[in-house]
This record gives structure tokens, sequence and C-alpha cells, in this order.
């Protein structure tokens, strides 16, 4: 089915982006959020803001038409955060998880009301979120559809788990899976795939049970991999890593928007998975990534998860063409079936001599945005000295 003009005219999408911050010379988690943050706000506006963890970061794109706009946008945030980070002695860092040993540094909660509440309420589970997502966001002004849309939605996003997962190491330490950070996050009571609601009252209603029970401090702690965001009239896609290539975020955050759209025009629910099985086909992905099966979103049987990625874009293809981005996501995508996804660079940047330092440095990003793996990749070695991870 072709979407209607009504469907995609104006349908934006934005990107926020978690990153950590390392000391430039250890590679140990930095502490620096206030100094760094008040650099970027100084200089570049609200584009950029607190997280759970000092030694974190989050930069958001304003909502973008196209993904030229998206690309331009996320390159300049990243640019910016580098910039302000270098000013205090870190480096910017585009992990899942903090690949070495965390440390006290790695569990020091930021001063915010908010912040601290969390942390005394969930101690451990909270001193350990030292993790970084990317939070896509796709304008649905309609409570109604939006709620409509996550329900038809659910069983695809482990693809873009897959497509993402870029967390392999906890604590220095290979997990054996590609996206632990999906597992650190589960933790949290109201985490991974939600259920399916009649209405947006049904939704809130259950919102409103979680915090009045004190399973939850607020609406804002509603985790799923999926849901209505609190501050905007968008559907919020929370399932990926971060990652350490602009494009990889571009083209899931392109994959996210043909998708929603793409539910909003199907007469018909389907079928039902059990969240039982949803919940199953996040652990499998997280846990190998592109390179072991999915269960399949369409019957529940299980598949390779490049053939599920694979009728994901044939699925999207009409959304992408009206949008007119199916040849950049169809080659966007290939690439990271071909290359890997960011787990593949972080184990590949290990094998080299076995040293944290080196998985560090390869998702450390530099001054272009990009990472610094792309300057050091062909020559066997990391450009770093003297770190202490």
């Amino acid at each position: 089915m072709v979407p209607s003009a009504s469907r995609t005219e104006g349908v934006t999408v934005g990107v926020e982006e978690e990153f950590l911050l390392v000391d430039a010379v250890t590679r140990r988690p930095a502490p620096d959020i206030s100094k760094v943050l008040g650099d970027v706000q100084g200089a570049a506006g609200d584009y950029a803001q607190s997280e759970l963890h000092q030694a974190q970061i989050e930069g958001a794109s304003p909502p973008c038409h196209t993904l030229d706009e998206l690309r331009a946008e996320l390159t300049n945030v990243r640019i910016g955060l580098v910039e302000a980070a270098h000013n205090h002695g870190a480096s910017v860092v585009a992990s899942g998880t903090y690949p070495a040993t965390m440390g006290r540094s790695g569990m020091l909660i930021t001063a915010n009301q908010r912040y601290e509440s969390m942390a005394h309420e969930n101690r451990q589970p909270a001193r350990e979120q030292l993790i970084c997502g990317c939070h896509i966001h796709v304008s649905v002004p309609d409570p109604e559809l939006a709620i409509r849309a996550m329900n038809r939605a659910r069983r695809w996003l482990p693809c873009l788990l897959a497509l993402t997962a870029n967390s392999p190491f906890w604590e220095a330490q290979d997990t054996g899976f590609d996206s632990y950070r999906t597992e650190v996050w589960s933790r949290w009571p109201v985490a991974g795939p939600p259920g399916a609601f009649d209405s947006v009252d049904s939704y809130h209603e259950l919102v409103d049970q979680l915090v009045g029970c004190g399973a939850i401090l607020s609406r804002a702690m509603a985790y799923w991999d999926i849901r209505p965001s609190e501050r905007y009239p968008t559907l919020e896609i929370r399932v990926a890593d971060v990652s350490p290539f602009v494009d990889n975020a571009v083209v899931v955050a392109a994959l996210a928007r043909a998708l929603i759209m793409w539910c909003l025009d199907q007469p018909d629910e389907p079928p039902p998975l059990r969240p039982e099985l949803l919940r199953a086909a996040n652990w499998m992905a997280a846990r190998s990534g592109l390179s072991g099966m999915l269960i399949d979103p369409l019957d529940g049987t299980s598949a390779p998860a490049r053939v599920c990625i694979n009728q994901l874009l044939n699925l999207l293809g009409p959304s992408l063409d009206a949008m007119g981005d199916r040849k950049q996501v169809i080659g966007l995508t290939m690439e990271i079936l071909m290359e890997g996804n960011g787990a593949v660079l972080q184990r590949r940047a290990f094998d080299r001599r076995h040293q944290m330092v080196d998985v560090i440095d390869a998702v450390t990003l530099s001054s272009s945005g990009l990472p610094t793996s792309l300057s050091f990749e062909t020559a066997g070695t990391s450009p770093s000295t003297g770190a202490t991870v």
C-alpha cells in the first residue's frame, strides 16, 4: 500500500544520542558533564543536556524533514560536543556501554533532584546505568494514531536493535552479546517491548498506575522500547544503541520513520505475538546482532537476522519511496550488513592487541564527529599512548 499524502506530508524525525565522556589521557570515565555542558549551551543553545551519570552527555537534533538535513544536524551536534569536551581534557565516546572497568568515576550520579531520587530508589542498578542509547522521535500528532502505530511497530524493533548493536564489552569482558546495553537497561521495572493498548486512555491509565504504586517515580520513567513522548507530539523509539557512525543513526531513524508511516496506513491489526515472544525477540537481537537468528516478525518462527531485515526493507519500500529515502536507506543498510554493526567494530579493535584502550579509541569521536577508528584502522595500531584502562 502506498502511504497517503496526508500521512507523508510533514512527517519529521529527530534523534537523541547519548555519549560517554572519558579522560583524554587515561580513558577513564570523566565526570565533567557540568563543565562540558556549560560550554556547549553557552556556544550553541540547547542541543545538549545532562544524563543520569556525570560521565554522560546527550546531544539532540531538531525535527528534520530530510535525511541530509538530519545528517548535517547530528554531525554538527557531535562536533560541538567533541570541541567542548576537548576544552576540559575529555573525549566523547560512542559506545552503548563503557567497555573497560567502570570504577567509582563511572558510577557518579549527576547532581539533579530527579537523578538523585532515581539513584536513591534503585541503588545498584542506577549506579551501573553508564550506558548510551539512540532515541528516535517520529512526529505523530494524533495520540490515538500513535498508540495504534506503537501496537503494530513493536514486532519489528529487534531488527533495528540488531543493526545498531554496539556494546559487546562490560567491565573489561566480552559478554557474548552484541548489545549488552539492552541487558543492563532491562533492569528497570518498565523497559523492553510494551504490551498492546486499546486506546491512549488505557496507556495513560497503566502508566499512572505504575507511578501510583511506586514502581516508577514519574511518567517519564515508562522506559519501553517504543512509547508516546511525554514532551513532544511524537512516537519515541528507544531500542537502539548509540552508534559510532552518523550514517548508522540516520538510516535507523529513516527506517523508524518509514515503519511508523507503514503502521499508520495498515487497515487491520496483525495477528498478535505474545509478549513473551517479543521479549525473547529483543533478547536474541541483543545477543547475536546481525550474525545469528532473530524471531521472524511475521510468523514468530526463527530466521537469520539478515532475512528479517530484508523483509523489513521490502515491507517499507513504499513508505521509503514516499519520502524519497529508498535508495539511500537501502545503500546504508547494505553497508552495515556487509561491514558489521558497532559490536563488530569494537571486537575487531580488541583483537588487534587485546587492549581495552583500543576498543575505547575505536569508538571515540574525532573533531569531524566520526570515530577515530577510521584514521588508524588500516594501520593496525591504536593512536593511544599512556592510557591506564
